[in-house]
This record gives structure tokens, sequence and C-alpha cells, in this order.
């Protein structure tokens, strides 16, 4: 990743966010079913973020907005 998250920032900005899911990409790729690609749950939560993020033009987020699967995503994409 190029901006990691670290445990005691406040922020996270968007480039983590799509950072964080380019490496669930990586370790679980996509999948399709019937026709529709499928993410891994943990770049589908964060893939919800990142798009709502662009829509509403926002370029970070405070961590305590996360939910408990998205902070976990984002963690979890540094280990």
């Amino acid at each position: 990743m190029n901006s990691p998250v670290s445990s005691d920032a406040t922020e996270v900005s968007i480039a983590q966010i799509e950072d964080a899911i380019n490496v669930w990409r990586n370790r679980n790729p996509s999948m399709f079913e019937t026709d529709v690609l499928v993410l891994c749950a943990e770049a589908r939560c964060l893939a919800n973020l990142y798009g709502e993020m662009i829509f509403l033009r926002t370029a970070s987020v405070s961590r305590g907005a996360l939910t408990p699967a998205q902070l976990a995503a984002l963690v979890g994409a540094l280990a």
C-alpha cells in the first residue's frame, strides 16, 4: 500500500481505502457468479465506502465514522 493506515490516524484518505481494496483483491481475486463479478467481503465493504466518497467528493473520512467491518478490512490490509 502506498499510504499505510496506522492505528492512531484519525482520518483515512480515499487513496488509503483504494490501496486497501487492491490488497484484498490481490489476496482474494474476484470470482464470477452467474455472469456477475463478486469481490471478497473485505473489498466489497471498502468498495461501498469508496463509491460513497467519490459520489460525495470526500477526500477523507474519520476513523470513527467507519463500520466495524470497514475498520477491520482496513487494518487487515496491513497484515
